[in-house]
């Protein structure tokens, strides 16, 4: 299992590496094939593997060094959270203090503890044809 760090890293940035890079990093990756694996199925050797493996995770490193993409996703993933904690322990001593407001809260804990996924890929789908179309005009 790879690096969960070079996972996140590879996420961002793999579309910076080379072709080859790209498809043995996504071999190791993603598809957890072994430096021996990657060798046999690309016809090159262990070491070409292993130093393709520590040359991609190396720019990968030097990318979010320079551009910090992971570290600000990562710290809007925590600041979203701190605010939904927040937010949901206010809910719970606010119902306590206030249970004609039941339904109320009910609602705003629906809301905070929502599954957005499937409506934020929507959203960033329809966002990028419109850039597509703007791009074209």
């Amino acid at each position: 299992m790879a690096d969960v760090k070079f996972l996140r890293l590879w996420d961002i940035y793999s579309a910076l590496l080379t072709p080859t890079q790209r498809e043995i990093t996504d071999m190791f990756f993603n598809l957890d094939l072994t430096v021996s694996e990657i060798a046999e199925a690309k016809g090159i050797s262990r070491q070409g593997v292993s130093e393709c493996l520590a040359s991609s995770k190396r720019q990968l490193e030097e990318y979010e060094n320079k551009l910090g993409f992971s570290r600000l996703l990562r710290e809007g993933d925590l600041r979203l959270s701190l605010i939904l904690t927040k937010a949901g322990r206010w809910a719970e001593g606010f119902a306590a203090a206030h249970p004609e407001y039941e339904g109320d809260i009910a609602l705003l804990k629906g809301i905070l503890n929502g599954d957005y996924a499937s409506a934020a890929s929507q959203l960033a789908g329809e966002a990028e044809r419109i850039e597509n179309n703007q791009n074209k005009g």
